[in-house]
């Protein structure tokens, strides 16, 4: 029987694992999903901030658990994921890797301890999460992987090397997913978000003449909303996006296709 059109749009009945999900994009993701139908567990690092989180979502009505962990972890990661499969039933539908840390330095100033943390938190914990969660995705019979990665794996920015490099790597490792995986009905696509008002990019909106630069460059002239980055990986999640995968898809204004901005001339 084909799927209606309400069903297309709608997660009910299905289940989402959405790391880091206690603020910025995560959360906003975290809330999108939940909205959709969707029983969502989440992670943080911060137990008290984690707890806050899930009272705030049970009073909305959003069916949301949570465990603490740091994802930079091997050992965390596979207890996130035991979690994860005790707390679903060994099916999950869902998998959103959202964690990312960044440290912003030249590249000659970057330490050893940097690029293994910065290594180990974007792109080996995504990685192994995936492998973690194929079992769990496969037995779902309609499983969805969507990575949060930047627009700094796509063109250069002043974001560092190395958290260019990791963003980069995922945006690969999503291509190769999504074929090598697309026989057991795993989707897998990326989302790249550009300049977005989160707590991570804080820092930034206190400097206006970097603000000014951003804007400039950007076409639709603002930074972007958390809100506007989870509805696209709400949407790649949906019935109704059943016919794509491998795609990156930067969420950024027009910023990486505006390459030479030049008000036109009268």
């Amino acid at each position: 029987m084909a799927a209606t059109s309400t069903s297309r749009w709608s997660l009910s009945g299905t289940t989402a694992l959405v790391t880091g999900g206690t603020r910025g994009i995560g959360q906003a993701t975290v809330e999108e999903l939940a909205e959709m139908g969707a029983t969502v567990h989440t992670c943080s690092r911060n137990e008290e901030e984690l707890n806050q989180r899930l009272k705030e979502w049970e009073s909305k009505g959003f069916k949301v658990s949570g465990s603490v962990c740091d994802v930079s972890s091997r050992e965390q990661r596979v207890q996130l994921m035991e979690k994860a499969s005790s707390v679903f039933d060994g099916k999950l539908n869902i998998l959103i890797n959202n964690v990312g840390i960044n440290v912003w330095k030249p590249t000659v100033d970057y330490t050893a301890e940097e690029y293994s943390t910065l290594m180990a938190t974007n792109l080996e914990s995504s990685y192994h999460l995936c492998q973690l969660a194929h079992p769990l995705l496969k037995a779902s019979g309609n499983g969805s992987i969507v990575f949060i990665s930047s627009i700094a794996g796509v063109v250069h920015m002043f974001s560092g090397s190395i958290y260019g490099a990791t963003k980069g790597a995922m945006n690969q490792l999503t291509k190769n997913l999504a074929c090598e995986w697309a026989k057991d009905n795993i989707r897998v696509n990326c989302v790249a978000p550009g300049f977005t008002k989160t707590s991570n990019v804080k820092p930034l909106l206190e400097d206006k003449d970097l603000v000014d630069r951003v804007v400039s460059r950007t076409p639709l002239k603002r930074f972007g909303e958390a809100q506007e980055v989870s509805s696209l990986v709400t949407f790649l999640c949906l019935p109704a996006a059943s016919y794509i995968t491998g795609q990156i898809v930067c969420v950024d204004g027009g910023m990486t296709v505006n390459v030479f901005p030049l008000e036109y001339r009268t």
